[in-house]
């Protein structure tokens, strides 16, 4: 009996497990595949064959078992195709065990001999450097993309006969795909194709954004049809600081396990933005499936969820969304698998008054039947209104705001002051493990840095006293101070390090609360 075992990975979350492909053959005319695979791992037989005979390899006759190693580490989709067609040709001498040695390999097989691009390479190649392997073999499509990985020779394949002229080490094998991912970082330039200086007005609401990007804030706007809500909602990436080598290889895991990088593309080096239509559904929002994928709030790993018309969602994904704003990360439980996702996500909502949209309008009258604003107002529950850190609301723009040929405050002036704060806020957490800016903050820590004088926490008392809000409001509002008095202090010129220990003071909290519209509106207060 020929016994060859060539290592591959299966995904698991957004990162890669271990498994060895194992191939013995013997006398026999029958082809069995073992080791908890899938339907689509349990017709790659099908695929190899034709595959094999297509690259002018001949088939082996053969009885050829094929064991997916570790057993109870459940198999899914097509990338054991093209480790399973060379563990066959392995034990049928085509390609020598050494050749092999030291590699690891994934790939979906055409009937062709093509070999297709899969999903999670660059979760294979962090691992496969950690399992101290010298190379890795993708398809072509998933080489830049696994390549990012320092201290590992990646080679992308187009088919299956190039993957053998790899192996024989024979003159037009494919060479190692090298990207320099400091270089990529250097060139990317914050370009983009809108910006701040195109809003008319609404100077106050610009703050309000510009509070929530500096501290990492949720963010809840309202107002009536037409005021500008989607218009600045969809400008918010052009004034958040740019990714971190450490989150950019999160963020694109969470893309390759998804499979939604495009083909050739390399690490994501823009904030992620999403905006799901109100029609989505929980699974959808959050992830799972039969097969498990990131939802929604991981795909805006790092980055923005936009929810447009907030009050449309279903309660049920609405509801959903409490668990991770939380804990930034959401474990998604099946009766066969168990998956965690990051979510460190900052949420932008927007939502209309009142059904007709024009409730306290200065100009429209609300049509709206009686009880029917409260009834909208309650589609969004209580304890995912206080996960909300702003809540703001939206007057329309004046004519003569909108008539001004005066250039509002720009993207990247507002950029400055949010990356500066950032800054900030990187110097004061820095002996904090996992927390890097003021919306990450939990108790322990607010009490640490965010604690204000006794004015300010006077003011605090009345208010929250006259609004009877939650602890978790009281929460809210500290972080949301905090941050306000770390844009004033670095933009009074402070340096990080002395900004960093600045006190919380009373027209901080002030400001703070003032952010707080639904809950002054909920007791009768101007919205």
């Amino acid at each position: 009996m020929k016994l060859t075992k060539i290592y591959s990975a299966a995904i698991h979350g957004i990162d890669a497990r271990a498994v060895t492909v194992e191939t013995a053959m013997e006398r026999g005319a029958t082809v069995t595949i073992v080791g908890l695979p899938d339907k689509a791992v349990q017709e790659s037989y099908t695929r190899i064959v034709a595959a094999i005979r297509s690259s002018g390899c001949q088939y082996p006759h053969h009885r050829i078992v094929i064991n997916l190693s570790p057993a109870d580490v459940r198999k899914e989709g097509a990338s054991f195709d093209l480790p399973m067609a060379l563990g066959v040709l392995s034990c049928a001498g085509v390609v020598t065990e050494e050749s092999l040695a030291g590699t690891m390999v994934t790939g979906e097989l055409s009937l062709d001999g093509s070999v297709l691009p899969v999903k999670g390479a660059l979760p294979m190649a962090i691992l496969a450097r950690s399992m101290g392997l010298r190379r890795l073999i993708v398809p072509a499509d998933n080489a830049v993309e696994a390549a990012v990985v320092n201290d590992l020779e990646v080679i992308g394949v187009r088919s299956l006969s190039e993957t053998l002229a790899l192996l024989k080490e024979e003159p037009e094998a494919p060479q190692p795909t090298v990207v320099n991912t400091r270089e990529l970082f250097a060139r990317n330039s914050q370009v983009f194709d809108c910006d701040f200086a195109e809003v008319k007005g609404q100077e106050a609401v610009k703050r309000a954004i510009e509070i929530a990007c500096a501290g990492g804030h949720n963010i809840l706007m309202s107002g009536s049809p037409g005021s500008g809500k989607s218009m600045m909602a969809k400008r918010i990436p052009t004034i958040l600081p740019p990714l971190t080598l450490r989150e950019a290889l999160e963020t694109t895991k969470v893309h390759s396990v998804a499979g939604k990088l495009r083909s050739g593309s390399m690490l994501m080096t823009h904030r992620p933005f999403r905006m799901p239509h109100h029609t989505v559904s929980p699974v959808a929002m959050v992830g799972g499936g039969s097969t498990p994928q990131p939802g929604e709030i991981s795909l805006a790993d790092h980055g923005i969820l936009y929810l447009d018309e907030f009050p449309e969602f279903p309660r049920t994904v609405l509801e959903v969304l409490r668990q991770p704003l939380e804990d930034r990360e959401i474990t998604v439980s099946r009766s066969k698998y168990s998956v965690t996702y990051p979510a460190s996500f900052m949420l932008v909502a927007s939502m209309n008054p009142c059904p007709c949209g024009y409730y306290g309008h200065p100009r429209r009258r609300c049509t709206c039947p009686p009880g029917a604003v409260q009834k909208y107002m309650s589609r969004i529950s209580g304890p995912l209104m206080d996960r909300i850190d702003l809540q703001i609301e939206i007057q329309p723009v004046e004519f003569d705001d909108m008539a001004s040929r005066r250039p509002g405050l720009s993207s990247a002036e507002m950029r400055a002051d949010v990356e500066a704060a950032r800054h900030v806020q990187q110097v004061r957490f820095t002996a904090e493990k996992g927390v890097f800016c003021n919306a990450q903050m939990n108790s322990r820590l607010l009490r640490k840095y965010a604690w204000p004088d006794p004015a300010g926490l006077e003011r605090l008392k009345q208010r929250m006293e006259a609004l009877d809000m939650s602890a978790r409001a009281f929460d809210r509002i500290l972080r949301v101070a905090r941050t306000i008095a770390d844009l004033e202090a670095v933009q009074t010129g402070l340096t990080p390090e002395q900004a960093a220990t600045t006190p919380v003071l009373a027209h901080h909290i002030s400001e703070a609360i003032g952010y707080r519209a639904l809950d002054r509106a909920s007791y009768g207060e101007s919205f």
